[in-house]
């Protein structure tokens, strides 16, 4: 039976296993750091906020 032949089956999960390995990272760590992590002062109102009920 040829579905128990497993060498074209191994190929193919172990080259789609090489592109989530090996592929995928590089592609994904450019949008790892789209906005700058440092953070910025607010520049706003710094009221402590009271609720109107006891």
């Amino acid at each position: 039976m040829p579905q128990l032949d497993p060498a074209p089956w191994f190929f193919i999960l172990f080259s789609a296993w090489m592109v989530f390995i090996l592929i995928s990272p590089l592609k994904t760590s450019n949008y790892i750091h789209l906005n700058d992590p440092s953070p910025k002062p607010f520049k706003g109102l710094n009221k402590p906020w009271h609720w109107p009920w006891p």
